[in-house]
């Protein structure tokens, strides 16, 4: 793993967007949750929606492959933020560079991926990473997108669900201020889900259904 977050990390893009990472002593940051995750619940399918230069679903596909069983990250990212997602050749180069062959990427948002066939025929997801546009409605339309797909043991993540800061990732001209905290604030009012925030960078919350699992 140490060798691993070397490699990744001699790509300097893949310190930004807010994970806390740390190069010094290759600290993958929040991505230490991610990985944890994925290796303790050992799912078949994870669901990112949103990611700059890969990160997330490089950590996740990552720990999916060290599981040493199938299962597949499903990247969702109409890359508006520029060109990077935009070439299939390419996408799939970058994450193979890395070491990592399990992300399939769909280069749609939510909204035009819930009208695919793929969408329909997607079974349970036990992990949802939610970091794409980052208002509330937006937030609140991903989440909603994958409810009916979580089961009692699935997790679902927000990224900047703590700062509100204003985003200049999409351009001058499209700048604007996360929101993803009030759609937070909105889902702790609600009883059936667990909200659990780690207010560290521009924060991350876990949410999951309140009952308990099946023995």
């Amino acid at each position: 793993m140490h060798d691993w977050i070397a490699r990744l990390f001699q790509d300097n893009t893949m310190l930004r967007m807010g994970h806390c990472q740390r190069a010094q002593d290759l600290n993958l940051g929040m991505g230490w949750v991610y990985y944890a995750l994925a290796r303790l619940l050992r799912p078949t399918t994870v669901v990112v929606i949103g990611s700059y230069r890969g990160f997330t679903p490089l950590v996740f596909g990552k720990a999916l492959q060290d599981n040493g069983r199938d299962g597949s990250v499903w990247f969702i990212d109409p890359s508006l933020a520029d060109d990077f997602w935009k070439q299939p050749r390419a996408v799939a180069a970058h994450f193979a560079g890395f070491g990592v062959s399990n992300i399939r990427h769909f280069l749609m948002t939510t909204q035009d991926f819930v009208t695919t066939e793929e969408y329909r025929a997607l079974g349970p997801v036990d992990l949802v990473h939610i970091d794409g546009w980052h208002t509330a409605e937006q937030a609140e339309f991903d989440f909603n997108a994958f409810a009916p797909k979580l089961t009692a043991a699935s997790i679902a993540l927000f990224h900047d669900s703590v700062a509100m800061d204003v985003s200049p990732v999409y351009g001058s001209d499209r700048v604007y201020t996360c929101t993803v905290r009030r759609y937070m604030d909105r889902l702790k009012q609600r009883p059936e889900f667990q909200v659990f925030d780690l207010p560290f960078g521009p924060g991350l919350t876990l949410v999951r259904r309140a009952e308990l699992p099946s023995a």
